[in-house]
């Protein structure tokens, strides 16, 4: 593998904790949801003018935005983790199904799955990781 495919590689590595961060920050949205639902059961969301909804509203508003955080932090780990796997250049079907599936987030997601799914399928770049793990010299930066 040539140095330019290494340099494309830990860019790649680079990428992945950036979409990793801006997917586990989109994943705190939902937290809205949480608290609106927890206002919702505890009867404070409408004042005293009543009309306030059951509380299982509000349960069902908790539930789903909390199920929805911890999807998108479980995968923002995963981007994160194979950011980090294809730094050390090992586990190349784990990136290659991270990187599967971070083509469904729009854009940037895609746009790093369909790059690095085209990466790790050169043979030069398999032979790396199939190979035995690189040894650090310390003379790269």
């Amino acid at each position: 593998m040539n140095t330019e495919e290494q340099k494309q590689i830990d860019l790649l590595a680079v990428f992945h904790f950036v979409v990793g961060g801006i997917t586990a920050l989109m994943a705190c949205m939902p937290f809205m949801h949480v608290f609106v639902g927890l206002m919702m059961m505890s009867g404070d969301f409408f004042g005293e003018e009543g009309g306030a909804p059951p509380p299982g509203f509000g349960l069902i508003f908790v539930v789903m935005g909390s199920f929805c955080i911890i999807a998108g932090w479980a995968i923002a780990i995963g981007i994160v983790s194979a950011g980090f796997k294809l730094k050390a250049r090992r586990n190349r079907l784990y990136c290659m199904v991270v990187a599967g599936i971070e083509c469904m987030f729009m854009p940037f997601g895609t746009v790093l799955g369909v790059f690095t799914l085209i990466l790790l399928n050169r043979d030069s770049v398999r032979a790396v990781f199939d190979g035995p793990p690189p040894l650090n010299d310390g003379s790269e930066g």
